[in-house]
């Protein structure tokens, strides 16, 4: 009473400074409860335990590597192999930048649990990032065939189910998850149907996890019991707000990019140089390679006069680019027709790819040098990371270029930093700096609690005090029997259930 009286009516500034952070520190110590009370629900969870480094795992890993695992990646494996053995239900997120290597660590983890006798699935968001997932992975696995002293008769069974995936291809993949013979089902959204059921899930393996709701999510952790569970994530979070937005995973983050990744040049330019920009782009189409221009709206809006939407560019695109093949790719557009322009761009039919976001996570086209950005103020520093991303992944050198015309001071900050380096994690910080969590990941991302007084980047040391309180707590009465802890018992769980009900809502 006294601080909600004196934030209104303070009697001087000492009295209202005291009112807002008692009011901070209510608002923060509750979430950090929240955490902390699904952290423990959690820890109580038995679930398979993998002690077995076997057969598939070791041959894999000391024969068919393409390339020396970094430090990072060692450290995860470490992390997750503690895990699986400990009898305890795994539940970690993986925190690693674009071309860190995540794929392979959660190939490898899936090895782990396959030669413990368990099945294994990996579902993405979408299915070209489902049929990259599959065909890299197969591609990984086939030398396992010719294992040296035929310590292996084959390699793991894997299967791909997806929207696409027809009746008469599905019956196979069914029976072969009931009766054991399919180690690892790579899908979509398709892997939580009723139908599919396994005969031993042992791993759940969730990629681009904020992507899904909870519910999808939890259909999948479903299809066995106290799986262990591995979701990933490309977009690299601060400190900061992982606490906030994870606080109930453990994490792992890849902060080391494998040797030999290339270093993508980064540039911003006016409009005014978007001819010499063509010029350069039609150079390396000349060459053989491939570019995408990336729009940040799909058609034109009376809302947003001087930008230029990606069906608006696809026709003006035309005269400049004539005799070279161009298509357009947006998310108005059926998934059937988004997977027909992907698949013509992966297999070289398209040389030049004019999209919105779309193609932001998930598409690996190593042929594809140039990335184009128009209005790239318009875009957060991290969905920019993420875009300068889908160049850079094969041996030629690649660049980005940001087209912008703004001229406050903020956005040549924000082109600036972009330019300066290809760190995700200083991009994610500055990012966080600049916009503020509530825009960090866009308008709708769902999960981040809506904070009335608090702001998690200036208010570090309160976080900190309540995370300490909370932990002092939970250790001590994780019950709220005592006095003077019943009603924080009550508030918790009546939190805990307003959050799920909102994460419910927010499936996407």
């Amino acid at each position: 009473n006294e601080a909600l009286c004196n934030i209104h009516f303070p009697n001087d500034m000492i009295a209202m400074q005291r009112a807002r952070e008692r009011m901070k520190f209510e608002e923060l110590f509750y979430i950090q409860m929240q955490i902390l009370r699904q952290m423990k629900r959690r820890e109580q969870n038995e679930g398979f335990t993998m002690p077995i480094v076997g057969k598939y795992f070791n041959t894999f890993y000391k024969t068919c590597l393409p390339f020396e695992l970094t430090n990072a990646q060692k450290r995860v494996i470490r992390e997750i192999q503690s895990d699986i053995k400990s009898g305890k239900q795994m539940n970690r997120l993986l925190q690693g930048d674009v071309g860190s290597g995540k794929t392979m660590v959660a190939l490898l983890t899936a090895l782990l649990a396959i030669d413990n006798g368990y099945q294994v699935c990996i579902m993405a968001p979408t299915e070209i990032l489902a049929n990259q997932h599959y065909e890299s992975i197969t591609q990984l696995l086939s030398p396992l065939n010719s294992s040296p002293n035929n310590l292996i008769a084959s390699s793991p069974k894997v299967a791909l189910l997806t929207g696409s995936t027809t009746a008469k291809q599905r019956q196979p993949i069914h029976e072969g998850l009931l009766n054991g013979e399919i180690n690892l089902l790579i899908g979509t959204h398709a892997l939580i149907e009723d139908t599919v059921q396994f005969a031993n899930l042992g791993l759940c393996i969730i990629d681009e996890q904020h992507r899904f709701g909870v519910k999808q999510r939890s259909a999948l952790m479903e299809k066995g019991e106290m799986v262990h569970v591995l979701v990933m994530s490309a977009t690299p979070i601060p400190r900061t707000l992982a606490i906030i937005l994870y606080g109930d995973l453990d994490i792992s983050i890849i902060d080391e990019l494998p040797k030999g990744r290339q270093k993508i040049d980064t540039y911003s330019v006016s409009s005014a140089k978007r001819g010499s920009m063509f010029d350069y782009i039609r150079k390396h189409l000349d060459a053989g390679y491939q570019a995408y221009i990336v729009c940040p709206l799909v058609e034109e809006s009376e809302m947003m006069q001087g930008i230029m939407s990606a069906e608006e560019y696809y026709k003006k695109a035309q005269l400049p680019f004539k005799g070279y093949t161009l298509d357009l790719l947006h998310g108005k557009m059926t998934p059937k027709k988004k997977d027909e322009v992907m698949v013509k761009f992966k297999d070289g039919e398209t040389q030049l790819l004019i999209s919105t976001v779309v193609i932001e996570v998930g598409v690996d086209v190593p042929n594809a040098v140039i990335m184009v950005v128009e209005n790239a103020e318009r875009f957060g520093l991290s969905q920019l990371h993420q875009l300068r991303g889908r160049v850079g992944r094969g041996q030629a050198k690649s660049s980005c270029i940001l087209v912008t015309d703004a001229k406050g001071d903020e956005a040549k900050a924000r082109m600036r930093i972009m330019c300066e380096t290809t760190d995700g994690f200083k991009i994610a910080d500055e990012d966080l700096r600049l916009r503020g969590p509530g825009d960090f990941f866009g308008t709708k991302q769902h999960g981040l609690p809506k904070l009335k007084i608090a702001d998690i980047l200036t208010d570090t040391k309160i976080l900190t005090q309540t995370q300490q309180l909370a932990m002092n707590i939970m250790e001590n009465d994780p019950q709220f029997q005592k006095a003077g802890y019943s009603q924080i018992g009550r508030m918790v769980a009546r939190k805990i259930n307003a959050l799920q009900a909102m994460n419910t809502a927010n499936t996407i």
